[in-house]
């Protein structure tokens, strides 16, 4: 039975409430977070880690008057709990529910849909900036951002312009995590930050005597706060923050909330810009998750055994594109040793764990650094080797001019491995990779191309690893086919031809190749025989096959899961022009000019008729257009 959650309907009740209370309604969203678990897959470690960071930050600032930005809002959920959707949680990450990151559409506490690393910093110095400009000068901006995003050249960006700032700060949420375990020289100095043996000494001390003095004004806690902060300089040479202009107050356990409170009460007070090392651990207050955060990040829907395991529900079982993708990199890379991949932390995420520990010489981890993970590879191609880069299509975007300036301008032979292509099902918006294929096909020296199965993916990789330009391979978050078929060699721009019909033509490009002939073979059972074409490739297509297609066809439908503005379907339609061919009877399907929200992954793909029923619906439409006449110009 829940005392708090139920009745919370604004963070701000949480104002009023002591140290005992706010540690119950910690105990409380915990609950709630292993319940939900019971009966899908949501991302766990990271709220866990941030419950009393929530509730302190929420209960010393009024966040509808103050601003606050969640870093990566993945772990959100206790916001959520305690700003009025406790009612609505079970929701979550389902179809017309609550999003699993920050949403202003559901709250007035949520400012940024925030989905992507890094970006905490900016806008929220640029909230502080614009309400000062604006006569707002009462209220506080803080950006909470996890040491993992930390090394993001934007958070960089966003620190070099902050040191004037007033009423702003910088909650450095260090649990020495990002997905996978953190990486490169800040995390190292981190570590240096929050073990300092003599440094921890007298935090200790300096924490004890806080406590038995007033919270705010008196002088000798200024005087202990001066002492900390001399010691803090001398015994690191000058702190990198400081530096910069900004305040360092630090590190404090941020799993104790009465420390933390009494700290944010502090910062409040400080002039300028102040950065608040918080320390957490993922997965705190659940043994599992903070004994394996990486596994619990966003873990399978399970059931508690007891206090110390829990058991997977069953899944729908299959592999999944991004393990082929996982075994076509590793045996590229035992049969060529110059073959190295590039992950931007995201090893667990792409299932790269095998590969580090076989070739950790090759395997490159460079950290929530897209821009320099592409321009790291460009080097890297240039030397002699042949780099992958395996990131998924939302975050690559990050690294658009890296892709453009680096690679395609200098023509590298780089491989970009694209997870996550298409619809990413419950993470929404923020994470769904339908704009690759219209940024990537714009460049010249890139080839683009889309999987219909597993064994096409092996095969594209092993055909762009002795290809001299730049390739991209994109596939989505979802389980892999295996289709029966004489499979084709891949050759530079060579299409599939699966099956002709003299009814009409579809044009698969990607992953929904089964489908589209799972949807031709009800369609020849109800009288209407439809050809399969598996692309393979938007850019360059095949003009022989698709020309052919285009001028014999009834109609041709093109399949694509990507935004349709600038996409295969796009390009088909500039080669036919070029050919001087009649279009009006080719339809597109793909993802329309809008957002997609989150949902269920097959809700989705019947939404934009990129399910077996929407592509025959589709067919049938175009053959009796075609039938009446209706589609000539």
């Amino acid at each position: 039975m829940l005392d708090y959650l139920p009745q919370l309907e604004s963070a701000k009740q949480l104002h009023g409430m002591n140290t005992v209370e706010l540690t119950k309604v910690a105990a409380e969203i915990r609950e709630v977070l292993c319940n939900l678990l019971n009966s899908r897959t949501a991302h766990f470690a990271s709220n866990l880690g941030v419950v009393e960071l929530c509730l302190a930050l929420h209960s010393e600032f009024d966040f509808l008057n103050d601003r606050l930005i969640w870093d990566t809002g993945h772990q959100i959920y206790p916001q959520k709990l305690i700003t009025g959707r406790y009612k609505e949680f079970d929701s979550i990450r389902t179809r017309g529910g609550l999003m699993g990151y920050p949403n202003p559409a559901e709250s007035d506490y949520d400012l940024f849909m925030t989905g992507h690393a890094g970006c905490s910093v900016s806008t929220a110095l640029g909230l502080r900036s614009g309400d000062n400009l604006m006569g707002k000068t009462d209220n506080h901006s803080v950006a909470v951002i996890g040491d993992g995003a930390f090394p993001s050249g934007i958070v960089f960006e966003a620190m070099n312009n902050a040191k004037d700032m007033s009423k702003f700060m910088i909650v450095l949420n260090d649990n020495e995590m990002s997905i996978c375990p953190r990486v490169g020289g800040v995390a190292t100095y981190m570590d240096r930050l929050r073990s300092n043996p003599f440094y921890t000494g007298l935090k200790t001390q300096v924490v004890d005597l806080l406590n038995k003095v007033p919270l705010l004004g008196d002088p000798v806690e200024r005087f202990l706060a001066q002492v900390k902060e001399a010691a803090k300089a001398g015994l690191n040479g000058g702190m990198l923050f400081e530096e910069m202009g900004i305040k360092y107050i630090g590190p404090i356990d941020g799993h104790n909330i009465a420390i933390m409170k009494k700290y944010l009460k502090m910062v409040r007070e400080v002039q300028g810009p102040v950065l608040l090392h918080v320390i957490t651990k993922k997965g705190a207050g659940f043994k599992p998750a903070a004994n394996d955060p990486v596994y619990f990040h966003t873990p399978p829907a399970f059931e508690c055994v007891d206090d110390e395991n829990v058991k997977p529900l069953p899944s729908s079982g299959g592999t999944a594109y991004t393990n082929h993708a996982r075994d076509a990199i590793q045996y590229q890379m035992e049969k060529n040793d110059k073959v190295v991949v590039l992950t931007a932390a995201m090893c667990q995420g792409n299932k790269l764990e095998p590969v580090r520990e076989k070739f950790p010489e090759r395997f490159f981890d460079t950290g929530i650094c897209e821009s320099h993970t592409v321009a790291f590879a460009a080097g890297q191609c240039k030397a002699g080797l042949r780099p992958i880069v395996d990131i998924y299509s939302t975050f690559l975007q990050r690294s658009y001019d890296q892709i453009f300036q680096e690679v395609c301008l200098q023509d590298l032979p780089v491989t970009f491995m694209l997870d996550r292509a298409g619809l990413t099902a419950a993470d929404g918006p923020t994470h769904h990779g339908t704009f690759d294929i219209g940024y990537m096909r714009i460049f010249p020296n890139m080839v683009v191309m889309a999987p219909g199965d597993a064994n096409d993916l092996g095969a594209m990789l092993d055909f762009s690893l002795s290809h001299e330009t730049a390739c991209s391979i994109r596939y989505p978050k979802d389980t892999a086919p295996l289709i029966n078929r004489d499979l084709q060699p891949v050759e530079l721009g060579k299409a599939e031809v699966i099956s002709m019909g003299p009814d009409g033509t579809i044009v698969s490009f990607g992953a929904h190749l089964e489908t589209c002939m799972k949807a031709a073979e009800q369609l020849k059972a109800e009288g209407l025989n439809v050809g399969v074409i598996n692309a393979r490739f938007c850019k360059p297509l095949d003009v022989e096959v698709l020309s052919s297609a285009i001028k014999d066809s009834p109609f041709v439908v093109t399949v694509e899961e990507g935004m349709l503005m600038g996409g295969f379907g796009s390009a088909l339609l500039e080669m036919a022009n070029e050919q001087c061919l009649n279009t009006s009877h080719i339809r597109r399907l793909g993802i329309p000019d809008v957002f997609v929200e989150h949902g269920d992954r097959g809700d989705l793909l019947d939404d934009v008729k990129l399910s077996q029923p929407g592509i025959v619906a589709t067919c049938k439409e175009m053959a009796e257009a075609s039938r009446v006449g209706e589609l000539q110009c």
